[in-house]
C-alpha cells in the first residue's frame, strides 16, 4: 500500500478513536457503496453521523478540509441513503468532517460537526464557524 494510504488509514483511526472519546458508538468503517465509501458512520444521542476524514501530513498546501468536491458530497449523500435505506434509519442524520494533520503524535484534529447541508451543497463557510480544533 503506498505511504499517502497509510497516512489515510492512519487518519481514519485516530478520527475514530476522537469520536468515541466523545461518547460516539462506531457502527461502520469504510462503508461502500459500489465504488463509493463513507469513512466513519457513527451515533450518539440518537443521531445517525455520516464521517469524512481528510487527512494530510501537513498543512502547507492548505487544510485538508478544502479538499472536499461538491462531487465527493454527492457521493456521501448516495452512500448515506444507502445505509440509511438498508439499516431502516428513522432518527436525524447529519454530515461531519474531520481533519487530520500529522504525521506522528500528536496530531492536529479539526471537527467540523454539521460540516455541510445535504440540499444545498453549501459547507465551506459552515466549517469556519462551527469546528474545534485539538491536538491528540
Amino acid at each position: 500500500m503506498a505511504s499517502h494510504n497509510d497516512l489515510g488509514k492512519t487518519g481514519e483511526l485516530i478520527a475514530a478513536r476522537h469520536l468515541i472519546g466523545l461518547g460516539y458508538t462506531i457502527l461502520a468503517t469504510d462503508y461502500r457503496a459500489g465504488h463509493r465509501d463513507i469513512d466513519i458512520i457513527a451515533a450518539k444521542d440518537g443521531t445517525t453521523v455520516f464521517v469524512e476524514v481528510k487527512t494530510r501530513a501537513t498543512d502547507k498546501f492548505g487544510n485538508p478540509e478544502e479538499a472536499i468536491t461538491n462531487a465527493k458530497i454527492r457521493n456521501l449523500i448516495y452512500v448515506a441513503n444507502r445505509y440509511v435505506w438498508q439499516h431502516h434509519i428513522r432518527g436525524p442524520v447529519r454530515f461531519d468532517v474531520i481533519s487530520v494533520v500529522g504525521t506522528s503524535e500528536p496530531f492536529k484534529i479539526t471537527h467540523f460537526p454539521d460540516a455541510f447541508n445535504p440540499y444545498s451543497l453549501q459547507y465551506f463557510s459552515h466549517f469556519q464557524h462551527n469546528s474545534y480544533t485539538k491536538k491528540f
